[in-house]
């Protein structure tokens, strides 16, 4: 893969592989077939984990301990052309092993006996459709056209049409055929009312048409694909593969807020808001462009308007509302406003001549800075470069709104951009809507669905006001906030040898460690070496066993009938021990066992040629392998030097562009027991400053000062959690040197400190809501986390004894860690967690309520 996978997406290959696995196996011993799906959020990156698999099923895979299929076939599947060259264009971008000639398109020219294996062929559902010649064929009555020589020529002479193709390759035993449904949810609409549909005609079969075997369903809604499984009688269906909506907003690759702009009064504010969109996207470019000078122009992005119109627009309205964006932004080319409505061709509007563009290309066509669109676009189809949306869709569309917008979720970068919630974010502007109507969006896409999917950590925000830097706080004091540790998530399937792996390219690429490869491969070499000295004997057992085969003869007396078992031992052949070898490979790692080999293969001097010194190397290589130890050893060897380097090279990573050191920092969390990372400081937030609330009313959030990020007033509006919050802000505000505080976001941002917690065995993580900063007497800067903490919750208790772990490693650079509950109206308790009485307390309990109503509790406030 060209792409390193996010974890969420490594554990779902995995799971995908697995399935399919089990799904062959089943097809080819009892004729059984199966289907399943993966549902995962619009950008969760669906076609990177489906090129992973591929890559797998074809040429197998040593992370996913995968045999490859010799004999597989995929078909992938779409009701929408331009989806699937979308899709093929994808896949290859993101696997290495895939070339062009392994992704075909089913043209109307294809014919074959049976599809090749190995390769991925695209269909959509034109293509099958009955007038296709794909489908037709030849047809008997039509006597054709007469050659020169009063040959017929037929109107399609191929031997074979697609169902053809389809049956000869479910029917030969040497292939396996994989179906894969993109958008599987749709096309199964009429299943449940016995209508079949082209889908269901090549899941379940059709006349001399078998089903295809093994079908994948992919979606991000695809409960209506399930049902219709599980309706199947003759289709086992496997348990489905299901994204946590959660990592993949945690990930980076969604953006973390999207703001809503809707009139505050009534009346036609159709041009006042679409003059404010154009503003928006003018503000967003120059961002974008400074945010490229400052990365050194690696981060390029050049953001696009989507104006969504009605089905059937005024001409003469479509041109005053281009005439606007021209008036608002006169630099804009006029060549940068295209369409992408249904009847795919040129439009004019009030003298604008707007060009027809396919929607796949318009993410790559920077020079499209306007996108004309009516409802969904289509399906699957994204940009992450749209940024900003001006909707003329009437208060009851807003369901088109929602699903328009919900493609429009994915990073431009693939990142967070650390700091920067402006560049995290997209932007709708709703002229015919106003607060109460606009509700209806909120919820479509805080709740979910078809395309408009908001994972827990997304925020949709109404009139948000922008937040920048305070001027009044202390350079020292920001220098305090990014020197605090925070956080990852332990990894479940660590691969130490890998990370330094690619640790060791990554530093060697940025000119950070000359040789890196090299050095980490002699590192492990030199373990090895140690690990063949002081387990000889073991090591030398283990050759004899690579090296003969054992087994039994089975002779049969017919006089008697019984049976006798004779025990023989055979020398291994080269096959069987470059078997033995590649086992060994997969466990440290194919290539350092390649360079470990080489690395004996030198030192074996009493060799004849350097072939018969590599058959021996190997032959040690897999003998290693079946020694338990040394792997453990090794992997941890390797997760030692990888955390040296990173921990050596941390102040020269950043100084790198943010890509790069993002890139290091996933490094740094690859990891069953990741190194911590250094907070980014907070440059823009987003902030509402209305709260609307349950009986509908509105209410003014309130404003305080001193926070880092502040408005032209000094203040920050805070929506508090509990009712003892803005407690905890004013006292401690109020200490003696009190210089500023901060909001610790809940998300996973780089500017979020991020606390691991163990809850129920799975590692988790808390985010503390406080961080204060107070000047001490000799004028420096101490920082203290103040936690309010609800002890109702069920995960009350680790999170405090999270924070307990936090302090004890963390502790010195505090001056004060503590947790606040509420233990009657207006009065608090508070822990504090430096002190080891406290944590012990915290050890023993069976719940966090008893800590707090405990002798270890202090009344807060206790200082002054």
């Amino acid at each position: 893969m060209k792409f390193t996978l996010k974890d969420y997406q490594d554990d779902a290959v995995a799971q995908v592989l697995d399935r399919l696995k089990k799904a062959r196996k089943r097809w080819h011993e009892d004729g059984e077939k199966n289907a399943f799906s993966l549902t995962a959020t619009t950008g969760a990156g669906k076609t990177v984990m489906a090129a992973a698999v591929f890559e797998a099923l074809f040429f197998g895979s040593d992370d996913y301990e995968f045999e490859p299929d010799p004999g597989a076939v995929v078909i992938w599947f779409s009701d929408d052309p331009s989806l699937n060259e979308q899709s093929r264009w994808r896949l290859q971008e993101a696997a290495d092993k895939l070339t062009t000639s392994d992704l075909v398109t089913v043209e109307n020219t294809f014919s074959r006996e049976v599809f090749e294996p190995g390769k991925v062929y695209f269909l959509n559902t034109q293509k099958l459709g009955k007038n296709s010649m794909l489908v037709r064929g030849a047809d008997p009555s039509d006597q054709g056209v007469l050659t020169v020589d009063g040959t017929p020529l037929m109107p399609d002479g191929r031997s074979h049409t697609i169902w053809d193709t389809i049956r000869n390759t479910i029917e030969d035993p040497d292939l396996t055929l994989y179906l894969v449904l993109d958008e599987a949810h749709r096309g199964m609409r009429d299943a449940r009312q016995g209508t079949q549909t082209i889908v269901t005609r090549l899941i379940n079969g059709q006349g001399a048409v078998p089903g295809i075997p093994i079908v994948w369903g992919v979606s991000a809604t695809v409960q209506r694909f399930n049902d219709a499984v599980k309706s199947m009688k003759d289709r086992t269906a496997l348990p489905n593969v299901v994204v946590d909506a959660k990592l993949v907003q945690e990930s980076g690759l969604l953006k973390d807020t999207i703001t809503l702009d809707v009139p505050e009064d009534t009346g036609d504010f159709t041009t006042v808001l679409l003059r404010r969109g154009t503003e928006k996207l003018k503000e967003s470019s120059k961002a974008w462009a400074a945010y490229a000078d400052e990365q050194g122009d690696s981060a390029k992005v050049k953001p696009l308007m989507v104006l969504q119109v009605p089905n059937s627009p005024n001409k003469d309205d479509v041109g005053t509302w281009l005439k606007t964006i021209f008036d608002a932004w006169p630099d804009l080319p006029p060549d940068s406003v295209y369409n992408v409505f249904g009847e795919h061709k040129e439009e004019n509007f009030g003298g604008f001549v707007v060009p027809y563009i396919e929607p796949q290309r318009v993410q790559e066509a920077d020079h499209v800075r306007v996108l004309l669109a009516k409802d969904a676009i289509s399906t699957g189809w994204d940009c992450p470069r749209a940024e900003v949306m001006v909707s003329f869709r009437a208060a009851s569309d807003q369901t088109h709104i929602t699903q328009l917008l919900g493609r429009m979720v994915r990073t431009p970068l693939a990142r967070r951009i650390p700091g920067n919630e402006r560049l995290n974010a997209v932007d709708c502007l709703l002229p015919k809507f106003n607060q109460e109507t606009v509700k209806a969006v909120v919820e479509a896409l805080m709740s979910g669905g078809d395309a408009g999917d908001s994972p827990p950590g997304r925020r949709v925000l109404i009139n948000p006001k922008e937040m920048a830097p305070n001027p009044d706080v202390p350079q020292a004091v920001w220098d305090k906030l990014v020197s605090l540790p925070s956080a990852a998530k332990p990894k479940k399937q660590a691969r130490p040898i890998k990370r330094l792996t690619a640790l060791a390219h990554e530093l060697a690429a940025d000119g950070l460690l000359a040789n890196a490869g090299k050095q980490a491969h002699a590192h492990l070499h030199g373990v090895l070496d140690a690990q063949r000295t002081a387990l000889a004997a073991e090591i030398a057992k283990a050759r004899t066993d690579v090296l003969t085969v054992e087994g039994k003869t089975v002779k049969t007396d017919i006089e008697t009938q019984k049976m006798t078992f004779d025990d023989f031992v055979e020398a291994a052949d080269y096959a069987v021990i470059e078997d033995a070898y590649k086992r060994a490979a997969r466990l440290i790692s194919p290539d350092l066992a390649k360079t470990y080999s080489e690395h004996l293969a030198d030192q074996n001097a009493d060799a004849e040629d350097y072939e018969e010194a590599l058959i021996e190397a190997h032959t040690d290589v897999a003998a290693l392998g079946l020694v338990d130890t040394i792997k453990a050893k090794l992997e941890g060897e390797a997760e030692a030097l990888a955390n040296e380097w990173l921990t050596e090279h941390e102040a020269a990573i950043k100084g790198l562009s943010d890509e790069r050191q993002d890139v290091y920092r996933e490094l740094r969390e690859l990891s069953a027991h990741p190194l911590d990372v250094m907070l980014a400081a907070p440059k823009i937030s987003l902030q509402p400053t209305v709260e609307v609330r349950k009986d509908k009313s509105e209410v003014t959030i309130p404003t305080y000062p001193l926070h880092l990020l502040c408005d032209a007033d000094g203040l920050f509006p805070f929506l508090e959690d509990s009712s003892w919050e803005p407690l905890v802000i004013k006292t401690e505000n109020d200490l003696s040197g009190a210089v500023a505080w901060y909001r610790n976001p809940k998300s996973a941002k780089p500017e979020s400190l991020g606390v691991v917690y163990d809850y129920g065995g799975d590692p988790e993580i808390m985010r503390p809501d406080f961080i204060f900063f107070r000047e001490r007497p000799d004028g420096t800067i101490a920082a203290s986390i103040v936690d309010p903490h609800g002890t109702h919750l069920e995960d009350a208790l680790p999170k405090l004894r999270g924070l307990c772990e936090y302090e004890a490693t963390h502790g010195h650079l505090f001056e004060r860690i503590e947790a606040v509950a509420e233990e009657s109206k207006g009065v608090c308790k508070c822990l504090d967690l430096k002190s080891p009485e406290v944590r012990a307390a915290v050890g023993e309990a069976t719940k966090a309520a008893a800590v707090f109503s405990g002798p270890q509790a202090k009344p807060y406030p206790s200082h002054g």
